[in-house]
């Protein structure tokens, strides 16, 4: 039944997890077979990828630069130039996520080399609702400084290379479509977005 503004009631879209089975966990994700039903008392399957949350960071040097770093998506099939990111850590004993704002200034200093001195959290956004449980962070990083001789680096596993473009030829690259990482349009595009508004 419709409310008076035209919207259907938040309770007779919600659906309830009647039973859930693991079919894959990995190192750091989880796949559920979830059966939900909903309030008129139907029943459906859905797939659920499980993820402990993430982070981004438009990072802005003091020339108006964006940092962007370039590395092989395996998913994607190429190279994709991306703001920094990374998922948050998960404690093996307890479960708990970390602190997103901690996991921002490692990943910044692992994937740019590059510390900052100023933190903004932005906001946050579902990265892929209609399957997936990632909730990412995005960050604004200003005041930036080349990380000391004790410098955090990429991961063992990840290739990099660092990228300064001015952050209005960014917007105009994500605008073109050669920037196609959807949290690197977001993070862009918020960016413009408080630029245009001062």
């Amino acid at each position: 039944m419709a409310e008076q503004d035209g919207k259907t009631p938040e309770r007779d879209l919600a659906e309830r997890v009647v039973s859930s089975r693991t079919a894959y966990r990995g190192h750091y994700l989880e796949v559920q077979v979830l059966e939900i039903e909903r309030a008129d008392g139907s029943r459906a399957k859905r797939d659920v990828v499980g993820h402990p949350g993430a982070v981004t960071v438009v990072a802005v040097d003091d020339q108006d630069r964006v940092l962007l770093v370039r590395q092989w998506r395996v998913p994607a099939g190429r190279v994709l130039l991306e703001l920094p990111a990374g998922t948050l850590d998960r404690d093996p004993d307890t479960g708990a996520t970390e602190d997103p704002a901690l996991a921002a200034a490692r990943e910044l200093e692992e994937e740019t080399g590059q510390r900052a001195e100023r933190w903004e959290l932005l906001g946050s956004f579902w990265t892929a609702p209609g399957f997936a449980t990632e909730l990412m962070y995005l960050y604004e990083a200003s005041g930036l400084r080349p990380a000391d001789d004790d410098r955090r680096g990429p991961d063992a596993d990840e290739r990099l290379e660092l990228e300064r473009v001015p952050w209005r030829q960014a917007v105009e690259m994500a605008e073109r479509g050669e920037i196609a990482d959807a949290k690197s349009l977001v993070g862009l595009f918020w960016l413009a977005r408080r630029r245009a508004a001062g």
